[in-house]
């Protein structure tokens, strides 16, 4: 399995440094796996390939302003990146210029607020400790939302809002489950007249999901581990779907994983590292609503995995040539 086998050309003008504003307007690319056809239509079209009793399970986990930016008391600029929490005031971090601290030091974020190292990890990670009066205020308060390196521009206020999905619920991703963003209130509406159903899961996207696959062999790469949780009656209407012969349809790679890692295990909640690459069998997913991803990244070998990996190619270089928008602000495929 050779990971150059899922590289394409992406001109970088195509890369979203913004999404489309209403969120349904973006543009969808409909896949469907058995005719091998390849249809353009917009977002919101999507109520016409879900049928009464599909289920469409979504992610609700809710994107933190993890990027703390603060100084040394010496007045050199530390960026601090929350991971994940050991305790409320206790977190795993990962820390730009981390040779400059020693463990004891201070990095001040504001007048109310700094972080003091613990002790240093491997690759940039440490353990902090944050001090201040209500520390979920405080992140709130001084955190930037922390857009993935390729949009290549700073965080803005409207980010905090365009960045989180209309249904986001729990705190503790530090990446947004994009093929969620698409999704407006009224369209969930009008899916839900039709007598599409919906579920959630939870999972939290970690700062994995933007690291690239160092090893040319895939099965040699490992994944980052996120924490996911199914609720019980989630999995009522999966297997009540499944019984009637009606469509699972995951909304993004975030979902996918967590259910077929809850297929795999059994377990409803823990840490998922599951790696998905073709050929892989899958155990829930009928159909996948996700975005444009990058090329050689662990998301694409996932839909070459459920859509074959010679029509996802030949759908992305379509997507090229029709000028789509790529990414996380990018444009959507529904894959049938």
């Amino acid at each position: 399995m050779k990971l150059s086998d899922y590289d394409y050309n992406l001109p970088k003008e195509l890369i979203a440094k913004y999404p489309v504003e209403p969120r349904d307007s973006c543009r969808l690319m409909v896949l469907d796996r058995k005719s091998r056809s390849i249809r353009h239509r917009i977002f919101r079209d999507i109520t016409e390939y879900l049928e009464e009793g599909d289920l469409l399970v979504l992610n609700d986990t809710k994107v933190i302003p993890a990027r703390l930016i603060g100084k040394k008391e010496t007045g050199a600029k530390i960026e601090i990146f929350l991971l994940r929490p050991f305790c409320d005031n206790e977190w795993e971090v990962l820390i730009k210029n981390i040779k400059r601290l020693k463990a004891g030091q201070k990095v001040i974020i504001g007048e109310d607020f700094y972080a003091e190292l613990i002790e240093k990890y491997e690759e940039g990670k440490a353990r902090v400790r944050l001090h201040g009066e209500d520390i979920n205020a405080l992140i709130k308060k001084y955190g930037h939302i922390p857009l993935p390196p390729y949009i290549e521009r700073e965080d803005e206020e409207k980010d905090k809002e365009l960045y989180q999905t209309v249904f986001a619920k729990k705190e503790g991703a530090v990446a947004s489950p994009t093929a969620g963003l698409h999704f407006t209130e009224n369209l969930l509406e009008k899916l839900e007249k039709k007598g599409v159903k919906k579920a959630f899961c939870t999972l939290h996207v970690g700062l994995g999901t933007f690291r690239p696959i160092q090893t040319e062999d895939i099965t040699k790469h490992k994944m980052h581990e996120e924490f996911y949780q199914i609720p019980e009656k989630t999995i009522k209407m999966i297997q009540e779907t499944k019984k009637r012969g009606k469509k699972v349809v995951a909304v993004g790679t975030t979902v996918v994983r967590t259910l077929e890692t809850y297929a795999l295990t059994e377990k409803k909640e823990g840490f998922s590292g599951i790696f998905i690459y073709p050929p892989y069998n899958f155990k829930i997913v009928d159909a996948l609503i996700t975005n444009f991803h990058l090329p050689k990244s662990t998301l694409i070998l996932l839909v070459s995995a459920f859509a074959g990996r010679e029509f996802i190619l030949r759908a992305y270089s379509e997507a090229v040539k029709k000028r789509y928008r790529f990414f996380s602000y990018g444009d959507a495929m529904l894959i049938l």
